[in-house]
């Protein structure tokens, strides 16, 4: 992807207000984690559990294909969203490869949710996952 779309920014750019300043990979790999709960929490009552799944599946494979040391949590995961399994897979990346598959699996799973359901749908579905992550300060900031 050679270009960003708006909300492709938009999700990189929460993403890393999530991480924070000088984050190692445990808190990039819980920022996308909490990230996903997220989605799922707001998509699950439009698409159903198993649209989600499919879904982040997808995201997944099409993410392991360019980034192979993640292609055994894809086989891992099978009928739920296995965030254990992919957490534990991130915290032995480095900081730049974690954050890097991150920022690609949710712009992939925002793709392919556009193409089923629409941009303007999906911005409003996904909009309370990005905005209040861009309005808050991060944790590591909230200290005295």
């Amino acid at each position: 992807m050679s270009t960003l779309s708006e909300e492709s920014r938009q999700i990189v750019a929460s993403l890393a207000h999530r991480v924070g300043p000088n984050a190692d990979t445990a808190r990039i790999a819980q920022a996308i984690v909490s990230t996903l709960q997220e989605m799922n929490a707001a998509l699950t009552p439009i698409i159903g559990q198993q649209g989600v799944v499919a879904l982040y599946r997808r995201s997944l494979h099409l993410c392991a294909s360019t980034h192979p040391r993640l292609a055994g949590t894809y086989d891992s995961v099978q009928a739920a969203l296995d965030l254990i399994a992919l957490n534990s897979v991130l915290v032995e990346q480095s900081e730049v490869d974690a954050l890097f598959f991150g920022e690609v699996l949710l712009t992939t799973f925002y793709e392919l949710l556009t193409t089923l359901i629409g941009p303007s749908l999906t911005a409003r579905l996904l909009r309370g996952v990005w905005e209040p992550s861009l309005s808050d300060t991060p944790s590591q900031e909230n200290s005295p």
